[in-house]
Order: structure tokens, then sequence, then C-alpha cells
């Protein structure tokens, strides 16, 4: 990788120290609306990661060959200005009874599936009662082995991370694996600590992924902070997303090569184990490929050739700065 004078300031303990935020404003930065989601970028979408081109029956998306994505609800206890679902988090709550039935019909007679990934909206957001019921379910499939579980809860809502509920996803015959989503250090409070010990002392395993943000974490001591946080609290960074191409987000967009050079700087300051790897979406619902020469080919300033897991080729555009 080529290191630039623009990606020099990632790979510095002073970087870009005009715009550093103190912790409060890193947290409230990323739930409070603003007028810079006003401006819409033309490569930006309603449906960014294509949920709705692989979905093949209501609340459910399956793109992978072994596993596929239930949106269980979409309700948050938080909602995040940067969401890729900002479109449509936050208008419903649980879904349907007639289309969970669907979905479940789909999942049941579809044996290639291994894995469901239970998503929205939070699916910790359900009540101990429909959550309950959805993965007595799951657990019932034969064919099933994991169930995955994206959300905050653990770091919004950490009261809801009851011993009951630990011991009841340690229990399921299904594998189960809980992805936290959090971005900043500063979430990790004492409380989220406590959730995410319940869960991992009840035999849950606990991975994270973060989404990169301009100007809340795109620091190389930031990032740093907060996974080796995560790895001393038995959780494994598991994902950095590049910021999805949701409209109105733009703001939050780092460059590609800002990224690259975060993931750099970063390999040398913590173990292994506490690094994620890098990701994007592609826009269209291509799926995530890693960020690294095998994948991206920049073909003018700014403008990269993107392959995907199938060999295709797409167009991506970082923001213009």
């Amino acid at each position: 990788m080529r290191i630039t004078a623009e990606m020099h300031n990632a790979m510095t303990d002073g970087t870009r120290t005009g715009d550093r935020i103190s912790k409060s404003d890193a947290l409230a930065a990323q739930f409070v609306p603003s007028t810079a989601e006003l401006t819409v970028r033309p490569e930006e979408l309603d449906d960014p990661i294509g949920d709705a081109a692989h979905s093949p029956a209501p609340g459910l998306t399956h793109r992978y060959p072994d596993r596929a994505i239930l949106h269980i609800t979409k309700t948050c206890d938080v909602y995040c200005r940067f969401c890729f679902r900002r479109e449509t988090v936050g208008e419903t709550g649980p879904l349907p009874a007639s289309d969970l039935d669907q979905a479940l019909d789909y999942i049941a007679r579809t044996p290639a599936l291994r894995e469901i990934i239970l998503t929205g909206g939070d699916p910790l957001t359900l009540s101990p009662r429909r959550l309950r019921d959805v993965l007595k379910r799951l657990d019932g499939i034969a064919h099933l082995d994991m169930v995955r579980f994206h959300t905050r809860v653990p770091v919004v809502a950490p009261e809801r991370i009851t011993p009951d509920l630990a011991d009841t996803l340690g229990a399921l015959r299904l594998t189960p694996w809980i992805v936290l989503h959090t971005n900043h250090s500063a979430e990790l409070t004492e409380a989220a600590r406590g959730a995410l010990a319940r869960l991992v002392d009840a035999g849950v395993p606990v991975i994270s992924q973060t989404v990169l943000l301009r100007g809340i974490n795109d620091d190389a001591p930031t990032l740093a902070a907060l996974f080796a946080a995560l790895s001393a609290l038995r959780v494994k960074p598991y994902y950095l997303h590049h910021c999805d191409l949701a409209r109105g987000t733009s703001h939050f967009r780092t460059t590609i090569n800002e990224g690259r050079a975060l993931m750099y700087a970063l390999q040398g300051r913590v173990s292994g184990h506490c690094l994620p790897r890098y990701v994007l979406d592609i826009p269209g619902g291509h799926g995530k490929v890693p960020v690294n020469a095998d994948y991206f080919t920049e073909v003018a300033p700014g403008k990269w050739q993107v392959r995907d897991w199938n060999d295709q080729i797409h167009d991506y555009l970082d923001p213009e700065r």
C-alpha cells in the first residue's frame, strides 16, 4: 500500500487533533440529528446493502448460500444516524406473525442454510416471551447449527441482559453468537461491562463490529483503545465497517485510503487478536469484501473498482473533500 500525505495523519498519535471531540460528543454525534444529513449525494441509496434484492420471503434476506438474515423487528433502543437501514428502521415493530411464518417456512425448506442472523432493528429489544418463541422455532429446524444476534443492547440498554436471558441463550441447541455493535470505548460503561460478562460467563461467544466514523473514531488511538478494551472483556473485534452509502451520511464517511491507513497503523499498535477485519459492503447487495489490494483497484483519485466474492467488478466513489 502506498502511504500518501493524506494517509499519514491516520498513523500518528496526534491524528486530526483539530477535529478530535470529547467522549460525550463522540456518543452524541452518533445519535443526534444534524443538518449535514440534508446533503444527499448521488451515489447514496435507500437500501445500500441490497436487503430487498435478496429477499425470498417477508423479513428475510438470503444473500450467501449458508446463512440468512431474519429481520425480526424494526425497533432499536437507539437510532444511529449513519444506519444503513435508516430508511426502514423505526417504521414498525416486530415482524408480523404471518410474515414470520413465511420466513421460517423458507428457512425450514432450505437445507443449505446453517446460520440465521437475527437483526432488524435490534433482536434483543423483543420481549422475552417473543424472543423465546422465535428461538424455540429456530432451534427445532434440524439443519441449522447457529443463530447470530446483531445488537447494541449490551452497551445501550445493559439491563436487558438479565441472567435469565444469558442462560436461555447458553442453553440453546443452536450455537448462539452475539455480535455487539460498538464504536467508541466510552460506550463500555460499568453496566455494559457487566452485561457482557453475563453473556460470556453463560458460555455465549461475543464478537464486535464497529463502523468507521469520520470525526468520531477515525484515528488510531481511539480505535486501539476500543479494540483493546473489548479484548480485555473477552469480546473479539470482528469487523470494522467502512460506512455504508446510506442517504445523508457522507459527513460520517472516511475515504478508503484513510481507512486502509488506520488498519496499517493499528497493526503494530495492538495485539493481533485485537484487530478486526476492515470491510466494505459493496453497494447494491453484492456482499462484504476485505478492503485490501486483492479486492480494490484505484482507477482515478477517489474512484475505485471493487471485486466481489463472485469475481464481479463494481464501481465505488469516495466522498469529495
